[in-house]
């Protein structure tokens, strides 16, 4: 009798065992929910070639991270600001197809709980178009990818001549790499303050000027240890204003280390050091037009 109660004993300690380790390790599992403490760690293919690290001290609402596994890129936002602080996205043919545009802009549910939401009625008379950070034609294979560009916090306040002018071209031309059979990483954001639009306490940054880096490798299905001091990166920092629609986009390269300046943010942080350095100083100076 003794024999049988220590074995029941031995039997109920056991199962209790299991209990707490199952509901360990559910809480160890990873969830899609945006995370800003993930910052820096991400595996998110949109981010290969490394998240970008702000090197000033800011406000963990102003990092937030954006990634889920049903949306084609990542973001950090700011909800100072209420506009991202930069996207990240892979691009290669994979992604290009004839999905037609919707226009559907839209508040971003994935927002922290008391959050502004921003809505696409926020720039209405403002004189801004909604600019998209990872363009939609980038996303134009599926409908679901098409439409999760037009999230509010993919957009930000661009001056028509800027979106639609140079910014529009660099796009093209950055398609026109990938029908080529490149592969391009690229991040894009603004810095500055020029002013705000939106009603009531409802502020929404204009930046100064609109930044982009893109690192172009020449095949599918590389990574960032395949990067060398002979990839070719491309660095854009251009005027958010009006009057520039008529600019060629090459006008306004720059070196990553001059982003990364004014922007404080540390740009390819999963590339080699010695790569990194080398490349990060440079300015492109390819001539070839694709668009």
């Amino acid at each position: 009798m003794l024999k049988s109660r220590w074995q029941w004993v031995i039997a109920i300690a056991v199962l209790i065992l299991i209990a707490v380790g199952s509901v360990w390790l559910f809480r160890q599992q990873p969830t899609s929910e945006p995370n800003p403490s993930l910052i820096g760690v991400t595996s998110n293919l949109h981010a290969k070639m490394g998240i970008p690290k702000n090197v000033k001290e800011t406000n963990p609402d102003d990092e937030y991270l954006l990634q889920s596994p049903d949306r084609p890129y990542v973001t950090s936002y700011n909800n100072s600001k209420l506009i991202p602080n930069w996207s990240s996205w892979q691009l290669n043919k994979d992604w290009l197809g004839n999905v037609p545009r919707r226009n559907d802009f839209r508040p971003d549910p994935a927002l922290p709980k008391g959050w502004y939401q921003v809505r696409s009625s926020d720039y209405n008379n403002s004189g801004y178009d909604r600019g998209h950070m990872t363009p939609a034609a980038d996303r134009d294979n599926t409908p679901q990818n098409i439409s999760a560009t037009f999230l509010m916090t993919n957009i930000v306040p661009q001056a028509p001549d800027n979106n639609q002018g140079p910014w529009a071209q660099l796009e093209n031309y950055s398609r026109g790499l990938v029908e080529q059979g490149k592969e391009l990483y690229i991040i894009a954001g603004g810095y500055g303050n020029t002013r705000s639009i939106g009603k009531g306490n409802v502020k929404i940054v204009v930046p100064d000027r609109v930044w982009k880096v893109i690192v172009v490798m020449d095949k599918t299905g590389l990574s960032a240890s395949d990067v060398t001091a002979n990839t070719r990166i491309i660095a854009i920092d251009m005027p958010n204003q009006q009057g520039i629609k008529d600019m060629d986009w090459r006008k306004y390269r720059v070196s990553v280390d001059l982003i990364e300046e004014r922007t404080g943010y540390n740009f390819l942080t999963n590339v080699p050091d010695a790569a990194q350095v080398q490349l990060e100083e440079k300015v492109d100076k390819v001539v070839e037009r694709v668009n």
